[in-house]
């Protein structure tokens, strides 16, 4: 059985580039151990409906940011414990 970790993303809205929360998308997934930032986003971004959106990505070692371009909105990607 391969090693895995479960994940969780949220994403908002933004006011005044902050995370607003005046609606939320959450989901929690699994990805293998050492498995690439790149390859987390793919899976987050398909699950939260961002496939196929460019945006800015930002890493903060246990957590991942991505932010679409000309939208404001926010997805965080955080590890579980």
């Amino acid at each position: 059985m391969e090693d895995t970790f479960k994940m969780e993303a949220e994403y908002t809205d933004t006011f005044g580039g902050e995370a607003n929360y005046s609606w939320v998308r959450r989901v929690a997934f699994e990805v293998p151990h050492g498995a690439s930032n790149r390859a987390i986003m793919r899976k987050a971004k398909k699950l939260i409906g961002l496939n196929g959106l460019r945006g800015r990505t930002e890493d903060f070692g246990d957590s991942l940011t991505f932010k679409p371009y000309g939208m404001a909105t926010v997805m965080f990607v955080n590890s579980v414990y």
